[in-house]
C-alpha cells in the first residue's frame, strides 16, 4: 500500500479504525498502540485531538472508544433526504437487469414513501410517482421494512389498521421474514404484484428497494428470477454499511 500523503491524517483514521473494532467497551491506550502501530505518545496526542471533536471518549475506567461523533456519520450519510443519490445506481441496474419498473421507499409513521424510481425500457402499466404515499400494510416496500422489526400485538393491530387484517399482516411479515423478501399481489392495483426486500444498517432497515410487474412476471420462475435479481444485484452496489437480509427459508 502507498504511503498516505498526509501522516498525521492517516493515523487518526487508523485510530478511528481500531476503536471501531473494539466496540463500545473501548480498549486502553497501551492495547491500542498496539493494534495501530504506533507508541503510546503518539497515539495519546492522536486521541486528545479526536476527543475535542467528539470522535473519541473515554470511559470511566480509563479505556478508550468511538465517541457521539463518529458514531453519527453513518446516520447522517444515510440520511433519508441522501437516499436517493446514493442507491440510484444499484436502482438503475436492478431495473436493467430485470426489464421492471423498480422503487425505493422508506417507513413514514404507518405509510411507506416512495423516494425514488427507475423506469424500464418497456412500457409499464402501473401509475407510480415519487412522493407518493400508501399504507406499509398492503405494499411490498412497507412489508419488507417491517419485517426486521419486532411488532407486538398492538404495533401489528396499529399497522393493519383498515387496510388489511392483522392475522394477514402477521403471516405476510413472517414469510417476509424468513424468505427476506416481501410480496403483495394485486392488493393496490388490479393485475399487479410487487416484490421487495429491506435494506439493512446494523441489523435496522433504512429503506427498501421493490420490483413491480404485472402479476404474470411476478409468478413461478419468473418471480424466482426477479427474486435473484433482487438478492444478486444490490449488494455490489449498495454504500457501505448497507445489506440486504440473507434468505433463511424459501426464496419468497
Amino acid at each position: 500500500m502507498d504511503a498516505s500523503p498526509l501522516g498525521s491524517v492517516d493515523k487518526a483514521l487508523l485510530a478511528l479504525d481500531t476503536l471501531a473494532g473494539f466496540g463500545a467497551r473501548g480498549a486502553s491506550l497501551a492495547a491500542l498502540a498496539q493494534a495501530v502501530g504506533v507508541s503510546k505518545p503518539t497515539l495519546h496526542r492522536t486521541l486528545a485531538a479526536l476527543r475535542h471533536r467528539g470522535y473519541a471518549e473515554q470511559t470511566e475506567d480509563g479505556a478508550y472508544r468511538l465517541g457521539p461523533a463518529a458514531l453519527s456519520l453513518g446516520s447522517t450519510y444515510l440520511a433519508e433526504e441522501n437516499l436517493p443519490a446514493l442507491l440510484h445506481p444499484a436502482l438503475t441496474a436492478l431495473s436493467e437487469k430485470t426489464d421492471e419498473l423498480v422503487h425505493l421507499g422508506v417507513l413514514a409513521g404507518r405509510e411507506v414513501v416512495y423516494l425514488d424510481k427507475v423506469e424500464p425500457q418497456r412500457a409499464v402499466r402501473v401509475w407510480s410517482a415519487v412522493g407518493r404515499r400508501r399504507a406499509a400494510a398492503t405494499t411490498a416496500l412497507g412489508r419488507a421494512l417491517l419485517s426486521v422489526q419486532d411488532l407486538d400485538e398492538a404495533a401489528l393491530a396499529r399497522f393493519a389498521g383498515d387496510a388489511t387484517g392483522p392475522e394477514q399482516l402477521r403471516t405476510a411479515l413472517s414469510e417476509a421474514r424468513t424468505s427476506g423478501i416481501a410480496g403483495e399481489t394485486e392488493e393496490n392495483e388490479a393485475g399487479i404484484a410487487c416484490i421487495a426486500t429491506p435494506l439493512l444498517r446494523a441489523g435496522r432497515a433504512v429503506a427498501a428497494v421493490s420490483i413491480t410487474a404485472p402479476v404474470e412476471r411476478l409468478t413461478g420462475a419468473a418471480r424466482a428470477e426477479r427474486v435473484a435479481a433482487l438478492r444478486d444485484v444490490l449488494p455490489g452496489l449498495l454504500p457501505a454499511g448497507l445489506a440486504v437480509p440473507p434468505a433463511t427459508g424459501s426464496p419468497g
